[in-house]
């Protein structure tokens, strides 16, 4: 596993049918994870400046990024909820993605799962996992963008809850000496 300043974050390239993943430790039990990506409030702390979260099967997370906009105008990005389980797993698939997007069309077909797993007292191991990618040029830089994006989340939200995680705090000490 990989230690970044702000926590254990890895990204992996398996194969397509295996799916994009990406994986890190955040220092929060599972139940505050949970809630920054399933509440409006909480989910900004995935570096949207607006979200509004409406957990249900079938239910919208609508997200944009830039301070400026407003839900519901050509940037605001639509996940639909497919399904979850409270405290361990999310599924969502991109509705609507934002109008600059490039190769929105290669976003057909796929989805998300977010696994969240207790990782020792109060810390929780946070699995990204982006399915249903297909072996082209647009549906590989849709990947390729989201492989770098989750990686980013995944590290804001860990500076988030700093200090730093006790493994990370143990790699980085194994890694001076």
């Amino acid at each position: 596993m990989l230690c970044l300043a702000a926590g254990a974050v890895q990204a992996t390239q398996p194969s397509l049918s295996d799916g994009q993943v990406t994986e890190g430790l955040i220092n929060a039990p599972p139940a505050e994870v949970w809630r920054v990506f399933t509440t409006s409030d909480g989910f900004k702390a995935t570096g949207a400046a607006h979200a509004e979260v409406d957990l249900r099967v079938g239910g919208l997370i609508r997200s944009h990024y830039d301070p400026k906009g407003q839900l519901g105008d050509p940037e605001t990005i639509v996940n639909e909820i497919l399904a979850y389980e409270p405290e361990r797993m999310l599924a969502m698939q991109i509705k609507q993605a934002p109008a600059s997007f490039a190769h929105r069309e290669a976003l057909d077909g796929t989805w998300t799962v977010i696994y969240f797993t207790p990782a020792g007292a109060d810390m929780t191991l946070v699995r990204i996992v982006g399915m249903g990618y297909r072996d082209d040029a647009a549906s590989l830089a849709v990947r390729e963008f989201f492989t770098r994006g989750n990686r980013e989340t995944l590290d804001q939200l860990a500076k988030r809850y700093r200090p730093k995680c006790k493994l990370c705090e143990k790699e980085e000490q194994e890694r001076k000496q």
